[in-house]
């Protein structure tokens, strides 16, 4: 993608902000933070920052959702569900910016069911709906799957396995969070928060590495 397509793909994520998984590792975001001569290092930190940028769009948007419907708020919970299907787009925008419009509109499709999924699980952890959270949860632990294969076929340097660990991590966050939001724990809720924020550099950094290789003449 184009230096000025990311840009712009950056300024709108900025714009939008508004039970079988791995355990999320709660890291400190200072001890996630790369040091300047790591971040000296990186191939295409354009494209790393929209990255980031991108996702962290998605964790504020599912998170202020799980707020929403904890307060009863159906205002705000719909416009939580709004900058959610924004930011997907926008995700879905900057994959078809390197790999063709199908697989934007395949990512598209993948990030739709990860939000189905987190939507239901919200709802039920708010309605105390067992059988639904497990449902939710199989359905996300389906999709991580799936998220995996599709990435890893797009790109030889992004191995399945890897991809698979970084979206497992990523779905437990959101099942710590939600379950913490909805029992009113804000104090653990502001440490898994704080991790989550973490993990989604750590994702965006790992993406954004595998595309610069892929396309050393696209990315900057």
């Amino acid at each position: 993608m184009k230096t000025q397509a990311l840009l712009i793909i950056l300024a709108g994520a900025c714009s939008a902000t508004g039970l079988a998984v791995a355990a999320p590792a709660m890291h400190d975001m200072a001890a996630m933070a790369p040091s300047s001569a790591a971040a000296a290092t990186v191939a295409a930190p354009k494209l790393q920052a929209a990255l980031r940028a991108l996702w962290h769009g998605h964790v504020l948007a599912t998170r202020d959702y799980a707020l929403a419907v904890h307060a009863h708020d159906s205002a705000k919970a719909k416009s939580a569900e709004d900058a959610v299907v924004a930011n997907a787009r926008q995700i879905a925008d900057a994959v078809a910016g390197f790999y063709g419009k199908p697989a934007g509109e395949q990512t598209l499709q993948l990030l739709a069911g990860h939000w189905g999924g987190v939507k239901a699980l919200t709802d039920a952890s708010e309605a105390k709906d067992n059988a639904a959270e497990q449902k939710a949860m199989a359905d996300l632990n389906t999709n991580v799957t799936a998220i995996a294969k599709f990435f890893a076929g797009a790109n030889p340097n992004l191995p399945e396995n890897a991809v698979q660990g970084l979206f497992a991590t990523h779905v437990a966050h959101h099942a710590s969070q939600i379950q913490q939001i909805m029992s009113g724990d804000s104090k653990d809720e502001a440490s898994t928060w704080s991790a989550m924020q973490a993990h989604m550099n750590t994702i965006a950094d790992a993406l954004a590495a595998g595309i610069a290789k892929q396309f050393p003449d696209k990315a900057s």
